[in-house]
């Protein structure tokens, strides 16, 4: 039996946009902190400049602190309780650099359900698309959640 699915379909389409957001040497920093991730080239401006860059880089990852900033509407997904995130991808397209301001702009990518071993589950995709200052692409996020009985 196939599961009928109804949400709000006419989100498809449409753009969810927040920011800008200045990304600074303390975010930067912090960031590689929190992560785990000290590679130089994330907390010493030196050895950004070494590698031929004008500031400090972010590491790759960092626009995902901002994702949360996108006010993304409710679904009105008729399935489920229980909703929760299950996963997160990241495809960098650009060096993030001290001193960008990065826009966000989302968009509802798919609805569908898996049934696995612990039964059926919905999984609601959102990409988010990050351009700098210049209209330049620098990373894509897509986020998934899913919803279960």
């Amino acid at each position: 039996m196939e599961l009928k699915l109804e949400y709000d379909k006419s989100l498809y389409g449409k753009e969810h946009v927040a920011g800008p957001f200045t990304v600074t040497e303390e975010m930067i920093r912090a960031f590689a902190k929190a992560t785990g991730d000290l590679n130089p080239v994330y907390t010493d401006e030196a050895q950004s400049k070494a590698l031929g860059y004008e500031k400090l880089v972010a590491p790759p990852t960092m626009c995902t602190m901002f994702v949360r900033q996108v006010k993304l509407p409710d679904i009105k997904l008729n399935f489920g309780k229980n909703r929760f995130h299950a996963g997160q991808r990241v495809s960098v397209r650009k060096i993030i650099e001290a001193g960008d301001e990065l826009t966000a702009s989302s968009h509802l990518k798919e609805v569908y359900p898996k049934t696995g071993r612990s039964g059926t589950m919905v999984f609601i995709v959102w990409e988010t698309t990050f351009t700098n200052q210049n209209g330049d692409v620098v990373a894509d996020v897509q986020e998934s959640f899913a919803t279960r009985e």
